[in-house]
């Protein structure tokens, strides 16, 4: 293997699957002390931020001479589970694939971009180049929010797969949390329960007329329609029992311009609905998580100077949230651009590698023209 494929193989080998996905899960820690010492042996400067303990990003800089601009590199540590998967942490490389978990989601990119700030460190540019090997992008962006508490750049790249396209504007979401209530009685006696999962029936029709509404609304040109699903419904206690609670997960997929607070007013009309003409109806609805989706302007100058570098790509929209947005929201002009595969949170997962080196040639290629 060359360089790049080699230590694309060392970083899938070491576990590092998300805790807050997985109870008792490994974490960013062995990865992020890997990363942070290869980097610095790379000679770029090293910060390790740990604001949650045991969960730490990487922040290495490759210093410029001075009076360039500033280019942010990204790519998160962690990864989903590997339930179900024969040797996930066995990398191995079938016709130009490199197998296992994280390969593509996103360690390939993590390895990539780890040798594009050596190289910039080694071309002696004006501006810096920072190195983010962020935690926790898969679950709650902890680490990318730490990074940028401290640093800031003139532009930004995330490394997240885009088959060697350009990306410009993804989807945000909006998680949910709906509780009917009901009442405990015996199955006998229905003078006395009220069936809480029977009653988040309604609120589930609500939910599938509301996504037919999104999907058959006017389409973005780049990110299609917002979606509504249901992800999770529990209740009840057991069999002979009219159940007291049913509670649902679920989430809203929205588009640039819609915001947290329209996604609330539509699941509360849901509700209102729900409960039209049924005066023992009781229900809330509590929103625990929420991101914003991103766009950028084709035509904004950075988006124009990656293309331009790239080769003239597809410049297209990706349908899943990336920290991406967190960078775009701080006032950072931000794309993704990154290789290509298969898998993303399946059983079988690849990176290609012949799009790793083209990542890399395309990340020093920005630099150099950026920073100078």
């Amino acid at each position: 293997m060359d360089e790049l494929a080699r230590l694309t193989a060392e970083l899938v080998a070491i576990d590092s699957v998300n805790p807050s996905l997985i109870a008792d899960a490994a974490g960013e820690a062995e990865i992020a002390h890997f990363a942070a010492a290869w980097l610095e042996r790379a000679g770029l400067d090293v910060e390790v931020l740990e604001p949650v303990a045991g969960r730490p990003s990487v922040v290495a800089v490759a210093r410029g001479s001075g009076g360039g601009r500033s280019l942010l590199l990204n790519a998160h540590l962690d990864t989903v589970g590997t339930a179900g998967i024969d040797a996930p942490l066995a990398p191995r490389v079938e016709q130009g694939r490199l197998y296992g978990r994280g390969a593509l989601d996103m360690k390939g990119s993590l390895a990539a971009i780890m040798l594009a700030g050596r190289e910039a460190a080694r071309l002696g540019l004006r501006g810096d180049v920072l190195v983010t090997a962020v935690a926790d992008e898969e679950a709650g962006s902890i680490g990318t929010q730490a990074v940028l508490e401290r640093f800031r750049a003139d532009a930004a790249i995330v490394a997240e797969p885009t088959w060697l396209r350009l990306a410009v504007a993804h989807r945000g979401f909006v998680g949910f949390e709906i509780t009917v209530a009901g009442r405990a009685a015996h199955g006998s006696r229905p003078d006395r329960g009220l069936d809480a999962i029977v009653r988040m029936g309604r609120v589930l029709v609500g939910l599938e007329q509301l996504d037919r509404r999104l999907q058959s609304a006017s389409a973005h040109p780049l990110l299609g329609t917002g979606s509504a699903h249901a992800s999770v419904i529990e209740g009840g206690q057991e069999l002979s029992s009219y159940p007291e609670r049913c509670t649902l997960l679920g989430e809203r997929r929205t588009l640039p311009g819609e915001a947290r607070a329209d996604v609330e007013s539509e699941l509360e009309g849901i509700l209102e609905a729900a409960g039209d003409g049924d005066p023992d109806f009781r229900a809330d609805v509590r929103v625990p998580f929420a991101r914003d989706a991103y766009e950028l302007a084709p035509d904004e100058p950075f988006v124009e100077l990656v293309r331009r570098c790239a080769g003239d790509p597809e410049v297209v929209g990706m349908p899943f949230w990336a920290d991406s947005g967190l960078f775009a929201a701080a006032g950072i002009p931000t794309v993704l651009f990154g290789p290509g595969g298969e898998g993303l949170h399946e059983a079988e997962e690849w990176v290609e590698l012949a799009d790793l080196e083209r990542c890399l040639d395309v990340y020093l290629a920005v630099a150099r023209e950026l920073c100078g």
